[in-house]
């Protein structure tokens, strides 16, 4: 069972900067696929990053340039960075942990986070 708990979330101008922080509750994190998605109001889950076992990085294409996500298994944490921010990024996003492979939008994995808001002002 892993526990996922993310923070970072707020209120920013377009154009400015938030980072999310994803940590896990057991230190098992290095056996897991990580990513991040989002749910905008009114809008479907969206897959937005996802980070490998090895470290490789994948995005979507709309967040490509703007966002990064990075791992440190010693902290068991994942981190969002999201710089330029525009208004269609606000949604609330959520950190997933997938079993020795990458979350994607058709295979989560099993263990999501409770979410933290992300809120982009024109």
């Amino acid at each position: 069972q892993v526990h996922l708990v993310e923070s970072g979330g707020g209120l920013v101008q377009a154009g400015g900067s938030l980072r999310l922080s994803c940590a896990a509750s057991a230190r098992t994190l290095s056996s897991y696929g990580m990513g991040w998605f989002r749910r905008a109001p009114g809008k479907e889950r969206e897959f937005v990053a996802a980070i490998s076992l090895s470290g490789s990085t994948y995005y979507v294409d709309s967040v490509k340039g703007r966002f990064t996500i990075a791992r440190d298994n010693a902290k068991d944490t994942v981190y969002l960075q999201m710089n330029s921010l525009k208004v269609e990024d606000t949604a609330v996003y959520f950190c997933n942990a997938r079993r020795y492979a990458i979350p994607i939008s058709s295979a989560p994995g099993n263990y999501w986070g409770q979410g933290t808001q992300v809120t982009v002002s024109s």
